[in-house]
């Protein structure tokens, strides 16, 4: 784990007129907004080990680590990292890594205590965006790694696709008809969450789902590989649509266990 540069903010003593002071009252509001802000872990929210938080901004998010152990911080595949500031840079190891290439690379930011019972705060700021977390210690318990889903960029992308759509319908000129693909073909289960449609925009698919895939479980994506086989792949829920951040030509969803209900997911031109 190689170290990065951290910002460390020294504290300055605010001198405030008497006449504006109101001992507690400021402070108390300062301490219920911050507390209100802060965005728990929760069970339904983890993928495997990690967990998925959804990005808003001037939330807090919660990491909780524990000496020995080693807490991961993903960052969105292509996200560049410009600085990162911790509260406390005695007690709080900070390093950083990368894992992929090319637009998949993506930057890890390792954290790591050196005793029970801390409490800090680490700002990231990225190219894209800045992001507040509140850093807690136990003597045990570590989350192994924290990412983000960003439904407002899926939202509005989704809203650009279905602007360009309408444009095409309504035979406005300057649309290329060429960057929308709709030639996708769902079949199987007649499930009551099958998709009513499936397009991309030549680098991002989207999954459009009818209302009453909020009424019960969401089934997962997975993609058909090279070897034939489905691969599980990272998607994006926003509303009723998933949006998964690359294209495929055959994919599926399952929900179930000892009798799964499969929909297939098939891009016009693949004969497998």
């Amino acid at each position: 784990m190689k170290p990065i540069l951290i910002c460390l903010l020294a504290a300055g003593t605010a001198v405030v007129p008497p006449a504006q002071a109101a001992p507690g009252g400021s402070a108390e509001r300062v301490r219920a907004a911050g507390a209100a802000a802060v965005k728990e872990p929760r069970r339904e929210d983890y993928r495997g080990a990690i967990q998925s938080y959804a990005y808003a901004e001037g939330a807090i998010y919660r990491l909780v680590a524990a000496p020995g152990h080693v807490t991961a911080i993903a960052l969105e595949p292509g996200e560049a990292l410009l600085a990162v500031a911790a509260g406390d840079t005695a007690r709080w190891t900070v390093g950083d890594t990368v894992s992929g290439a090319g637009e998949q690379q993506r930057i890890h930011i390792m954290i790591k205590p050196l005793a029970p019972s801390l409490a800090t705060n680490l700002i990231i700021t990225t190219d894209r965006r800045v992001y507040h977390l509140a850093l807690t210690s136990t003597a045990a318990t570590a989350m192994a790694a924290i990412r983000w889903t960003y439904p407002d960029d899926a939202l509005l992308a989704i809203k650009r696709a279905a602007s360009a759509m309408r444009e095409q319908t309504a035979g406005r000129s300057g649309v290329d008809p060429s960057a929308f693909n709709f030639g996708y073909r769902i079949s199987g289960d007649r499930a009551r969450w099958r998709p009513l449609r499936a397009f991309d925009d030549g680098r991002q698919t989207f999954i459009e789902f009818p209302p009453s895939l909020a009424q019960g479980e969401a089934p997962p994506l997975f993609v058909t590989g090279d070897s034939g086989s489905p691969e599980l792949v990272n998607y994006r829920v926003s509303g009723r649509y998933y949006v998964v951040d690359r294209l495929f030509d055959r994919a599926q969803l399952r929900h179930g266990t000892k009798r799964q209900t499969v929909v297939h997911i098939i891009r016009a031109g693949d004969a497998r």
